[in-house]
């Protein structure tokens, strides 16, 4: 039996999951004796290979608070399809309350330009390449969570070509059609 539960728990301490630290704040609740501090801690956790979550934990020590968070950040990871494992599949929208970003696919070698919070999050998500901007809200739990929902509306083409029932070569446009595109359009302008 304690065997088992040992495996358990060396299962749960999978190395393969990095986290960062975001955010820590402390408050303090003025009682008779004094005053009394409290902390609260925002951590993202990912595989660096397209999985990525956030937790928060509140506690009265900064490192108790730190693995509650990362606890339930474990608990919470979503999958996000990568476009060569650098970048995202196409230009994505999220917003969690007053908290909205935009992120956008990039070329190589572009590398991650974000701030803070979102930074944290494409990181822990494996992310090389792309350009996000934070538009709303500059709390890190608003930023996080809009970005993770922008995140999750995040497909790619096997996914919709398996939902439409198609090849994936029939929803994506062609090179040479986009490429005769372009040059039209310049062309007439």
């Amino acid at each position: 039996m304690a065997e088992r539960d040992n495996r358990r728990r060396d299962r749960d301490e999978n190395p393969e999951f990095a986290d960062r630290l975001v955010a820590i704040n402390r408050v303090s609740k003025t009682v008779k004796g004094g005053k009394r501090f409290g902390f609260a801690a925002l951590v993202v956790v990912g595989d660096q290979k397209g999985r990525v979550g956030f937790g928060k934990g509140k506690a009265k020590e900064v490192p108790e608070a730190i693995r509650k968070a990362t606890e339930q950040a474990r608990r919470s990871l979503i999958r996000v399809p990568l476009r060569e494992g650098r970048t995202l599949h196409h230009d994505v929208y999220g917003r969690h309350g007053a908290g909205r970003v935009v992120m956008r696919t990039a070329p190589a070698g572009t590398g991650i330009i974000a701030g803070g919070p979102m930074r944290a999050v494409f990181e822990m998500l494996g992310l090389h390449d792309v350009v996000a901007k934070s538009l709303g809200s500059q709390n890190p739990y608003n930023m996080i969570r809009a970005t993770l929902d922008g995140l999750r509306a995040e497909q790619s083409p096997r996914s919709v070509a398996q939902r439409r029932g198609k090849k994936v070569a029939d929803i994506l446009p062609k090179r040479d059609e986009a490429a005769s595109e372009s040059t039209q359009v310049a062309e007439e302008a």
